[in-house]
This record gives C-alpha cells, structure tokens and sequence, in this order.
C-alpha cells in the first residue's frame, strides 16, 4: 500500500491577474496538508481509539500523541511526571497515594483538566463495560477529590505496579464533557489532553492527528500534522521511506536492517524491548474470552504433555535466525531482561530454556495417547514476517508428529477470532510494559481482561496476587521464579501450563528519513514526537 504524494497545480487562464495568487495544496494520500507534516507507517490498522478499550501496541502509537498520561516513562525507564505535577505522596502502609495535578492544562475540546476529570477517567477505566483497564488498576478501591488540583487514590491492597500502570493507558485522561456526549462513539472522535488532537480516520489506510495549539507543553512540539498510515508489509514501508513517501515507520524488518543501514539518507534508531513474541494456546475460551471457562475437547487443550511436545518441536535459535536475521533475543519467558525484574538479577539460578528435543517431543504425545499427527490452526497476522513464522513452526513441529493449518487474518481480525474463542493457537505478541505484572497478571489470572486461553488455576492466582502487594523487590524476583520454575506443577508454574509458549524478545527498530531530528527511543516502542522536527 504505497503512500501518494500529489502537488495542486497552478493553471494560468491565459492572462496572469497581478495580485491574485493561488495556493498550493500538497495532499498525503488525499489528505489535505498544513505546514509541517510528518508522515508516519504503521504496520498495522489500530483498534479502537478509546484508551479504556483500547488493546493493541499500534493503538498505543497513536495515544503516544492524542492522550497524555498521569505519568510517562523516559528513555532509561524511570517513571517521571506529565499530566502530574510530581511523583505521588505514598502512605507509609502503601495504600494511599496523593497526586498533585499539572495545572493549566486544557483537554481539545478546551474544557479544564483538573481533579474532577482525573477522577472520572479513572473511575472510567474501573467502571465502563468492557474495560481493558480494569484488571490493571483493579486495586484501586476510590478516587477522591482533595482539591482542584490533587487526588487521593486509596487501594483495597498495596499495589506495586500501580505507578507504573499509571504510566501507561490506565493513565491515560479523557475529557468528561466528550466522553459523557458521545458515550460508546468516543472512540470514534477520542478527545483527550496530548500534543496532538484527532482529525479523521479511514480504516486500513491512515489516521491523521493535528496539532493541539493549546497544549501545555506546545513550546515542545515543532510539527503541524501527523499521518499515521497504515502499511502492512514492511517491505513497501521500507520503499515508501526510500521513495520519500514517508518520513519514519515502526518495526523495521531484521532482515531489511542492512539496506537500511547502507543508505545515507536514512538513520535506524533500536532498542531493546519489554514485550515478548510467543504462541497462545487457548485451553478453555470455548465462548469468548469474558465468559466462564469452559474445557476444550482437543489434545492440546487438554493435556500439558501435548503442550510442552510443541514447546519441544521448536528451536528457538533457529527460528530467530530464520524469521529475525538473528536479530532477536530468543527466550522463554515473558520478562525481557533490560527490565527491573529479570530473574537473572533476582533470583540465584537464571532459567534455563527447554532445548528443541524431537524424540523427546515424540514421547510426551505417545504417553499422551493421542491420535497422531496431531491437527490444530496456527492463527497469524497476515503481515509477512508473522506467516514466515507460522511456516517455520510448521516445519519444525511436523517432525515431531504436529500437523498445522496456518490461518493469516487480517490483524485486527485475528484479535476478534481470539477474543471469541475461535482459534486453536494464536502466534501474537505483547508489546510489553515496565513493571513484568503487565506481561504476566491479565494474561494468567482468572477472568483477565487478556486472558484469552481461558486457564484459570487459583494456586497460581494466590501467588500472582502476592506479587502484585509485595514491595520489597528480591522478594517479589523469587515470587516471579516461582511461577516460572520449569519444574513445578502446572497449577503452580505457568511455564509448565503452557497457556502461552514464549520465543523471543524483540528490538524496537525505527527506520527514519535524515531530515527527522529529534526523536528519543524509549524500550517499550512507541513513537513519541516531542521535540521532533522535519528539515526540508
């Protein structure tokens, strides 16, 4: 999907009127442009734009400059102030925090940020049906109002993810006066207090967003406009790039790393990510992901042995080599390890990942007693690099005695097949968060709001919940090794449930045009543009 670029054209009617001028008016994909316009691909269509909805990384992209947060993290992972004024004031039992607010700042609707509206995003995120905020910030118990400009949240627990949380869409504040008037249509005209404020969308092409003039920290934003355009394949977001089509776009592939690198016109920005790639595996989401869970009657729903002979089929090595040009950090955990709780830092022995074993694998599925091969739908994206995958994973596991369908959807697609239950495995990944709770609790606890496998067992939801109140962080390290010993029982150990087989951690590589000057890295991959500026 290539990104045009036409320029109006001045016609002369045969005589030239002295004092009249005509105007020029380049246009992006038909899209008509003011000043500076920074021209950005996507390698997927976002959901919903509605921050208390919302589930996707790209959709995060694009919040990076609609929706300011409470809090923000930096390039070296600290958590820092935005919409708050300073850090909270923390009770002494951790179940209070005191957040003074940012005054002066103004939603794009013009109505004040103040208390009252932190409150009601907050009580948002807990309360709206079909909140996906809601398992993050389940802990807050109440928001109060101390003044104008201050909250008080008080917790039914200590909550050491909570900032964190909060500096992500859980902190994300949306305008009460907009929310209340268009109710589940926000997400369609999503009015918030970011740099930027939304224009128009056309699904599976681009979202434009335009400068916000009122915003607090206008003095730091130096384009007009940003068009996020939507460009599946990586390799005709690398030629619009090349072309000047584009200006920067997200998640470089590996393997286009090196003509990237050779081009002068062009600059490449990476960072180690916080997310993981990896296979889920749904056990029991037989009628959607909200519903009770209820057992599927396949071999890999049913017996862990199955699961770890697929785990087993697969050599992660090789399939990073393949798939990643080697680029990637295989692994077998949801914890990367630039993060504060890898458990090579707290725990004494690192984990160490089950080698691809064939005849192993084949054991486990003849103890099993299942009908061989054994035949299940390997759902992907149908972006390029996430079928690669799937055909690889196919290979490797039909040695092992799996036989695999591979079934590339549309990306926001496959997200809805998950959530209903109709797939068998999902090869998705997680763009991950600062504090591990956000790869691990929704995904594993009973009734989470991603916990699309349907797995419930209350032995690992007992030490999840301690995880999530313990704040002294060596404590919290062995807590996580616990629930990834790759001995323990499955009701104790999810590694050894195999809900999700994990693979790899990813790089956030970022392919830019030299004339973009500016732009930070941050480890969790968004996009940020303050302080950006496009040269001519």
């Amino acid at each position: 999907m290539k990104l045009s670029v036409g320029i109006g054209r001045l016609i002369f009617l045969g005589v030239l009127i002295l004092g009249l001028s005509l105007a020029m008016t380049p246009t992006v994909g038909g899209i008509a442009q003011a000043g500076k316009v920074l021209r950005v691909g996507l390698a997927e269509d976002p959901d919903i734009l509605d921050p208390t909805l919302a589930r996707t990384f790209v959709g995060r992209i694009v919040f990076a400059s609609l929706c300011d947060k409470l809090y923000e993290i930096d390039q070296n992972l600290n958590i820092v102030p935005q919409l708050a004024e300073s850090l909270p004031d923390i009770a002494p039992d951790g179940k209070s925090l005191t957040i003074k607010l940012r005054q002066g700042v103004k939603f794009h609707d013009g109505t004040d940020f103040n208390a009252d509206a932190a409150k009601f995003s907050l009580d948002r995120h807990l309360t709206l049906p079909g909140s996906r905020r809601k398992s993050e910030i389940s802990q807050l118990d109440k928001v109060e109002v101390v003044n104008p400009f201050q909250i008080r949240l008080t917790l039914k627990s200590p909550f050491t993810p909570f900032l964190a949380q909060l500096s992500d869409r859980a902190g994300m504040m949306v305008s009460p006066k907009a929310a209340q008037a268009l109710g589940d249509k926000f997400g369609t005209q999503p009015v918030c207090a970011g740099p930027f404020k939304f224009k128009e969308r056309v699904a599976q092409d681009h979202i434009t967003v335009e400068r916000f003039n009122d915003y607090w920290d206008k003095d730091k934003i130096f384009v007009d406009q940003i068009v996020y355009k939507i460009i599946v394949d990586p390799s005709v977001r690398l030629a619009n790039l090349k072309a000047g089509e584009l200006d920067l776009f997200e998640r470089v592939r590996p393997t286009d790393l090196k003509e990237v690198r050779s081009d002068p016109n062009l600059v490449l920005s990476s960072m180690v990510g916080l997310g993981y790639a990896g296979l889920t595996i749904n056990i029991a989401n037989k009628n959607g992901f909200d519903k009770p869970s209820v057992q599927l009657d396949t071999p890999l729903a049913k017996d862990p042995r199955v699961r770890e002979a697929l785990e087993l089929s697969i050599d992660r090595k090789v399939l990073n080599d393949v798939v990643n040009d080697g680029e990637f950090i295989p692994d077998c955990t949801p914890i990367p390890s630039v993060t504060l709780y890898s458990i090579s830092l707290f725990y004494p022995q690192a984990i160490k990942c089950l080698e691809r074993d064939v005849n192993k694998a084949k054991q486990l599925l003849a103890q099993a007693g299942v009908p061989k091969p054994v035949k299940f739908t390997l759902l992907t994206s149908n972006a390029p690099d996430a079928i690669r995958e799937g055909e690889v994973i196919k290979s490797m596991a039909a040695e092992a005695g799996f036989d695999i369908t591979i079934n590339p959807v549309e990306f926001a697609s496959a997200l809805n097949q998950e959530d209903a239950g109709k797939y068998d495995v999902f090869a998705i990944g997680w763009s991950g968060r600062l504090d591990p709770d956000g790869n691990i609790y929704e995904f594993k606890v009973c009734g989470g709001t991603l916990n699309s496998t349907g797995v419930c067992d209350k032995k690992i939801d007992a030490i999840l919940d301690q995880t999530r109140a313990e704040t002294d962080k060596v404590k919290r390290g062995v807590l996580y090794a616990q629930l990834m010993d790759l001995n323990g029982p499955p009701d104790q150990s999810f590694l050894t449930r195999r809900d999700i087989i994990y693979l790899w951690h990813g790089v956030n590589f970022v392919a830019l045009n030299k004339k973009v000057t500016g732009f930070i890295a941050v480890p969790d991959g968004l996009l940020r543009f303050k302080g950006v500026k496009l040269g001519s």
